[in-house]
């Protein structure tokens, strides 16, 4: 039987370390806060190589004394409580002595220190929680903190550490969300050699949001404040056209601190309830000041989450402050209408375009005219390379050289694609006087296809699924469209079936494997956007589009630095062109950063799907009888043309059995 023996305090420092220090967003999270609680007015970040070689956090606060600095970096040392009595009344950011201690033990610590009263400050060294340096120096009022190779003693959590350009980004997010919760105080941030952003220290909130969301958020917000039952709500909630895909935008501080609650979060998206989309979340910036005895921070190291001494009566209150200052505040959105387009029928995000907007319309013009005065026939769908592609080379020679020797014998060989509810029976001796004309092994075939499709037509069968498929190029000239309702569904005959369409379904599915096959073969095709489209990106968002940006490439994006943390887009995929670019791609890029690891391939096809339902035409948007026609040759040539790719049935079907028996024309 194994002995029991106590730790030694290297391996307890180590475990214990763990726990408060995950990565190094979480090194300048402790710092910072200390810096906060020692009343600082201007804090200085500086990372590199995403904080795993080099950290420094600078501050003007009240400094250590000489004689306690050793005693700081000890296991529960803090300043800021005395006894258990104090937890229920936590007042400081930090409290619970863990910080310095976990840092040193997994890191090389340089600490320069100096208090308002001392002439000199006393500069630290240590590695590993072992004490290298301790010497009197020159040194401004306030503490330095430098951090050099984080976990150099522990290399199995070194190695789980992320791409440092996403260490860098989780930094990033997390000193946007500190600058957020005191806006009094001045903070700097430098990535890289590179300043992400400075604030001024003067109060201002939205001064903040400005400069870490940009102009357009800044303009898109609706004050609130608010008092009820001694807790203060106070700050910034977003107009809904800042919606969101993730509720990454949903910031709220309790006392200051920035926490992750779903209990708040349910109640600012119970106030946003009239307001948003299924599956969107709101922008906002929420500061909460209540008794500290109502909230316990003390659940987690990472002070992270709280729990509340009343959580549902909170809940509704906070509800209703944001419904109440959301409906003072008028919430008409400005939009400006285009023309629509003949493949999407949506109002559309107008980009400017002086020569590319004539042109296309012209061309849809233009296109439009041919349809309606000469619809397809046979011998030009044929020639088309997606029917190429689906027939083979040999079929398609053959058919052709059919249709000559038609022509030459001087008989119209140019039937419809579409027989246009017509009776079958009509449209029999026209075809039979064709194949007569026809000589030669190509007459022998077309005979034999159109004896097939009389006896077909004469005897119509209950079609079995499972034997032969309904959507299939063999069985395209049967197909009969009776028309569109609810602007949404097609309706098509074909022998005794009925078959029901979803225009968005099936839409969605065309695009989605046009793009899927692009993608595979690495020809997607761009449309370039001019003037280009200019996106604001927060840290976060930087940090995940870098680690992605090889995926946004190949999907058809052409995306580069504009100057700070603003990209400009200036190219996107052609199917996706109109769409609302900004939009669009700030959706997939909340959707990847929840999603799976860089390279996997079922996140790829996600975000293809989704791009995919973005672009297609919507439910109640009429389309064109040629567009619908287009719309199904394409489906047709689908492996899988029966569901979309988020599962949804393309198409449907109902019998003439099944419609006969519900006008009881029979009985069972």
């Amino acid at each position: 039987m194994a002995q029991i023996h106590v730790l030694d305090s290297e391996t307890i420092d180590k475990i214990a370390a763990g726990e408060v220090v995950e990565r190094p967003s979480s090194v300048v999270k402790e710092l910072v806060e200390n810096a906060i609680d020692a009343g600082a007015t201007a804090i200085t970040v500086e990372a590199k190589d995403g904080g795993i070689e080099f950290l420094r956090i600078a501050d003007n606060g009240s400094g250590m004394e000489a004689s306690q600095i050793r005693t700081a970096f000890l296991r529960h040392a803090t300043s800021k409580i005395a006894s258990a009595d104090d937890l229920s009344r936590i007042s400081s950011l930090g409290f619970r002595g863990e910080a310095l201690s976990s840092i040193a033990a997994v890191s090389k610590v340089e600490v320069i220190t100096r208090t308002s009263d001392a002439l000199t400050g006393i500069r630290y060294v240590c590695e590993g929680a072992v004490e290298k340096s301790y010497e009197e120096v020159g040194a401004p009022q306030g503490t330095t903190f430098i951090m050099r190779n984080l976990f150099f003693n522990t290399p199995v959590r070194r190695k789980f550490l992320k791409q440092p350009a996403t260490e860098g980004g989780y930094i990033t997010d997390l000193m946007e969300h500190l600058a957020l919760s005191r806006p009094d105080i001045s903070f700097k941030f430098v990535l890289n050699n590179q300043l992400k952003f400075h604030t001024s220290g003067n109060g201002d909130l939205k001064e903040v949001i400005y400069r870490i969301y940009g102009r357009d958020v800044a303009a898109s917000l609706v004050p609130v404040q608010a008092l009820h039952n001694g807790i203060r709500v106070e700050g910034y909630l977003g107009k809904p056209v800042l919606v969101r895909s993730n509720r990454n935008f949903e910031i709220y501080f309790i006392n200051g601190r920035f926490i992750r609650s779903q209990l708040i979060a349910k109640a600012i998206e119970e106030g946003y309830r009239e307001y948003l989309m299924q599956h969107k979340f709101p922008f906002c910036v929420l500061h909460i000041v209540m008794e500290h005895e109502d909230v316990d921070v003390n659940v987690h190291p990472t002070k992270m989450d709280v729990r509340f001494s009343n959580g549902p009566a909170f809940c509704n209150m906070l509800a209703s402050v944001v419904r109440e200052a959301l409906k003072a505040k008028e919430m008409i959105p400005e939009v400006s209408v285009t023309k629509n387009s003949n493949e999407h029928k949506v109002l559309k995000e107008h980009t400017p375009e002086p020569y590319e907007t004539v042109r296309t319309s012209r061309y849809r013009v233009m296109e439009q005219t041919r349809y309606e005065a000469d619809r397809p026939k046979m011998q030009d769908v044929v020639k088309q390379p997606v029917w190429n592609r689906v027939l083979g080379e040999k079929k398609i020679q053959a058919m052709q050289d059919a249709l000559e020797a038609a022509q030459k014998a001087g008989v119209q060989a140019d039937d419809e694609f579409f027989v246009e509810a017509k009776p079958l029976e009509q449209v029999q001796p026209n075809q039979a006087r064709q194949v007569e004309a026809v000589q030669g092994p190509e007459g022998e075939m077309l005979k034999q296809e159109a004896e097939t499709q009389e006896k077909t037509s004469q005897a119509p069968v209950q079609m079995n699924l499972f034997e032969e498929k309904l959507l299939s190029v063999e069985n395209r000239s049967k197909y009969r469209i009776i028309g569109q309702v609810f602007l949404t569904y097609w309706l098509v005959q074909f022998q005794d079936n009925l078959f029901i369409i979803d225009q968005h379904a099936a839409h969605e599915k065309v695009k989605y494997e046009r793009l899927m096959k692009q993608y595979h073969e690495h020809q997607v095709l761009s449309q370039g956007l001019m003037p280009p489209v200019i996106v604001s990106l927060t840290g976060q968002e930087e940090a995940v589009f870098k680690e992605y940006t090889e995926t946004f490439t190949a999907l058809g994006f052409e995306i580069e630095a504009f100057g700070g943390s603003e990209y400009a887009i200036r190219s996107v995929p052609v199917d996706l062109y109109g769409c609302g670019e900004k939009e669009l791609f700030l959706e997939v890029l909340d959707e990847l950063s929840e999603g799976p690891v860089r390279g996997n391939l079922k996140a790829v096809e996600e975000k293809i799907a989704s791009m995919s339902c973005k672009a297609a035409v919507k439910g109640n948007n009429p389309l064109s009888r040629s567009e619908a026609e287009r719309l199904i040759d394409e489906l047709l040539t689908l492996e899988n043309p029966y569901n979309c790719p988020h599962g949804r049935p393309t198409i449907i079907s109902m019998t003439r059995a099944e419609l006969e028996k519900k006008f009881k024309r029979i009985i069972n």
